[in-house]
């Protein structure tokens, strides 16, 4: 049997690799049970810098498996719930890895393939790519993926694109800020390569402090309690072995 998620590691990132290209990587129960233990996997691996994110075949992710759904038309409210919070706790398992997540989207990210992305600190797309959030077509909300959508593209965008579930370029996501990358000339996979070269040259320790100081700092007002927060952090990071062993290089100009 054919697995829906596959990881290869190379030179201190992974790759995870959603691969259902006959159904657009849809994801049903089996993929997310199979992606939330993939990036539970890599929780706690202090050798993995990077993680990169993509889609096997023509597209990123169409999000839900018709087949799937299908079947959760007849399930319970109870059974439905059990159903969104594996989905839920899968993102929530993304959205907090401690290393550098990219994105790296072609064809279709609908739905939750779009949540998936929003979970990402970094997404690249190509040209060709289309988004969505298209659940109200079906009468659905975009629930599980809301919180992670809102942080990515700001509540004004959100409530446009949560209603209208209207399809929206890569061009479109580059213009409000969902995409940071949008391939062109260059190829995507050339970009890709770019970014991951520049997370080679840095900390991967501050890489980590960084990330979390980001979502530690969202959204907090600018208080005396902040500053000495700030500033014990500095102080802390500053007196480790990486930051000492990194500032000697740079001071001696090594």
């Amino acid at each position: 049997m054919t697995d829906s998620v596959l990881l290869t590691i190379e030179n201190n990132a992974a790759t995870v690799t959603m691969n259902r290209p006959d159904v657009h990587n849809a994801f049903d129960e089996g993929m997310i049970e199979r992606l939330a233990a993939v990036f539970g996997s890599l929780e706690g691996r202090n050798d993995i810098h990077a993680v990169v994110l993509r889609g096997e075949g023509k597209s990123f992710s169409a999000g839900a498996d018709l087949n799937w759904m299908k079947r959760a038309a007849a399930y319970s409210e109870a059974e439905n719930k059990r159903d969104a919070l594996a989905l839920a706790w899968m993102l929530n398992t993304l959205n907090s890895l401690p290393q550098v997540t990219i994105a790296r989207v072609h064809g279709a990210a609908l739905g939750g393939g779009l949540g998936l992305v929003s979970c990402c600190d970094i997404v690249i797309a190509a040209p060709e790519a289309v988004f969505a959030l298209s659940e109200v077509k079906l009468g659905l909300i975009p629930a599980t993926i809301g919180p992670y959508v809102i942080r990515a593209i700001g509540e004004r965008q959100a409530r446009r694109f949560f209603q209208t579930g209207e399809r929206f370029s890569a061009q479109k996501a580059y213009e409000i800020g969902f995409v940071h990358e949008l391939s062109g000339n260059e190829n995507i996979d050339d970009i890709l390569l770019r970014i991951l070269t520049e997370i080679g040259k840095n900390g991967a320790h501050a890489m980590q402090e960084a990330k979390r100081l980001c979502f530690d700092l969202a959204g907090k007002e600018i208080s005396e309690t902040l500053i000495n927060e700030t500033a014990k952090r500095i102080a802390e990071i500053r007196t480790g072995d990486e930051a000492q062993g990194r500032l000697k290089a740079f001071l001696e100009k090594r």
